[in-house]
């Protein structure tokens, strides 16, 4: 696949918590934590201690995962590496991404393993209930943890409306951060996908991602590096769309 995560130390005994090439224990006394990626000319925080707080909430949260990806050899938090992923992501289409969108980003499924499929019957319909149930399930751990660290309630509703993915197609952050899923879908996700799913379901899933993002994620989907298998789906499904 394209680009990949950085490589990091496994959890053993306390639980880690990566922020990039960083990583800390909540065992710490004195954590050193770096959001530089965040940080730059372009954008500051309207309070860096309590945005810093914020991610590093949302990712102490996911860094309990229990499943795992396996990023340069290395086993680390599902969730958090994906949390990551998606971070990447929003910023590299939106440099100038607002406070609340990066907030929404780094929380877009937060704790997502506490409401397994499982759970729901193997439906569409249940499917459906499943996503919908988890996307209030995010949005309001994260109002809990954005209130918890100082935030108002404006920024913590907006943050919330992103993670309900309200008024999407019409809002430009939401369409930046639905833009964010599918490239992680594409980059991270569709080869394991596509090993143990039909080629049908596979294409159909790739038209619905296609036909949610924007020209300019498109075209970011165009330049990453696929597989011969997972290239030749993409054709097929991009000459249906």
């Amino acid at each position: 696949m394209g680009r990949r995560g950085s490589a990091a130390l496994p959890i053993i005994g306390c639980p880690k918590i990566y922020f990039g090439n960083q990583f800390d224990s909540p065992c710490h006394n004195n954590p050193v934590l770096q959001y530089d990626q965040h940080l730059s000319s372009q954008f500051q925080p309207s309070d860096r201690k309590r945005f810093e707080a914020a991610l590093r909430r949302f990712d102490e949260e996911n860094s309990r995962d229990p499943n795992f990806e396996t990023v340069n050899g290395e086993r680390r938090p599902r969730e958090l590496v994906h949390a990551q992923w998606l971070t990447e992501w929003v910023l590299k289409l939106a440099p100038n991404a607002s406070e609340e969108l990066r907030l929404a980003a780094r929380c877009q499924h937060l704790c997502r393993w506490k409401i397994p499929r499982d759970c729901y019957p193997m439906t569409r319909a249940g499917y459906l209930k499943w996503r919908e149930d988890l996307k209030h399930f995010h949005a309001e751990r994260a109002g809990e943890i954005l209130r918890e660290v100082g935030y108002p309630d404006s920024a913590v509703a907006r943050v919330q409306e992103l993670n309900l993915k309200k008024n999407f197609p019409n809002d430009a952050e939401g369409r930046v951060l639905e833009d964010g899923l599918c490239l992680v879908f594409l980059e991270r996700q569709l080869a394991d996908f596509a090993g143990k799913t039909a080629d049908e379901k596979v294409i159909t899933a790739l038209q619905k991602s296609w036909r949610k993002m924007t020209t300019a994620a498109q075209a970011e989907a165009l330049r990453l590096s696929y597989g011969a298998r997972e290239k030749e789906l993409i054709e097929r499904a991009l000459k249906g769309a």
